[in-house]
């Protein structure tokens, strides 16, 4: 363990070596531990699949706390002490196995949302993947799907022009920064893109309504409305922006997804909406609630929104608890015999 072998450099195991981290996959998971090492290789074939550095932070994250759980559950007396790779020091890096790893799923059931704890075995089990532990993972959750949207993140349109007109109307950072925090969100409010693909609204683009996006893989084209066209490249010729993205910082980066996320959480107080319906990923879904309820489209949603499975977009199509306690009242109503 953590000598040389035909001049690679084995990982903890003798079956497990540093050039591509092929695990024996006929071996039990009875004697396996999670290092530095194997977690720098994790992250490597993570940027390899293109993964966003987003995805990467969110798998290293769950990973670090199912370590971090392993380590405090596990006895003290029963750690194996050994080096790793390059002398890494694994001191204390508890084995771990199937019992091991459903034990933690205990805990997350006990300790977080469903939808939360689904979401931390499938990072932990995407690893167990790659080094190929595949005896280690574990089944998600079974959650019952909502039959209707759930109204503490549910925003109305009229709550997102109270945020636009705080935004507009924000002295905090100067009329054009609130300006363009304004502009923002109603690119993502109007067109439905992500966040991620706000950097692809360029100058160009302005002017023939449509841009490509190319992300994780995949590429797909967005129209975009007149209307907002003619906003922004008001916006452009007022900042002097004459190529490139449209919304970046003075010193002419694509604006950070966190920065914009925080300016949005500001807006709260002035607006009077809650702070847990502000954040940008609810103007997509602003954005395909309004779509939908217009047009009764499926299957353009999925299109516009580009998920490659339309079950991702049933989400959209769900009516509000209002509307759902309304249908139901009603059916009732038509049942009482009285």
């Amino acid at each position: 363990m953590g000598d040389m072998a035909n001049g690679q450099i084995t990982c903890v195991r003798t079956d497990f070596t540093c050039g591509n981290c092929e695990a024996d996959r006929t071996g039990a998971c009875t004697d396996w531990r999670i290092t530095d090492h194997l977690l720098h290789c994790f992250r490597e074939g993570m940027e390899e699949k293109e993964k966003s550095s987003s995805t990467i932070r969110k798998y290293l994250r769950d990973l670090a706390h199912f370590r971090s759980w392993l380590k405090s559950t596990y006895s003290k007396d029963a750690v194996y002490v050994t080096e790793g790779v390059q002398g890494e020091s694994v001191r204390g890096e508890p084995f771990l196995n199937k019992e091991r790893v459903r034990q933690y799923k205990q805990y997350l059931r006990d300790n977080y949302k469903l939808s939360t704890a689904n979401s931390m075995i499938s990072s932990i089990n995407s690893f167990f993947k790659y080094m190929g532990w595949h005896d280690c993972c574990v089944t998600t959750f079974k959650v019952q799907r909502d039959t209707f949207r759930r109204s503490e993140k549910d925003l109305s349109v009229q709550e997102y022009q109270r945020i636009l007109q705080a935004a507009a109307g924000r002295q905090g950072r100067g009329k054009q920064g609130g300006r363009q925090l304004a502009l923002i969100m109603e690119t993502l409010a109007g067109t439905g893109i992500r966040i991620s693909e706000l950097p692809f609204i360029t100058v160009a683009s302005l002017h023939t309504r449509r841009t490509a996006v190319s992300l994780k893989g995949k590429s797909r084209m967005i129209l975009l409305p007149g209307q907002l066209c003619k906003k922004l490249l008001a916006y452009c010729r007022e900042r002097a922006i004459t190529e490139g993205s449209i919304f970046i910082t003075r010193t002419g980066r694509p604006l950070d997804r966190t920065n914009i996320l925080h300016r949005m959480k500001e807006l709260s107080a002035l607006s009077g909406v809650s702070r847990e319906k502000i954040f940008p990923h609810n103007l997509r879904h602003l954005f395909a609630v309004t779509y939908y309820e217009k047009e009764k489209d499926i299957v353009r949603l999925a299109d516009i929104l580009g998920h490659s499975n339309i079950n991702t977009t049933r989400i959209y199509t769900l009516v509000s608890c209002e509307t759902q306690l309304d249908i139901l009242d009603r059916i009732c109503g038509m049942l009482d015999p009285v």
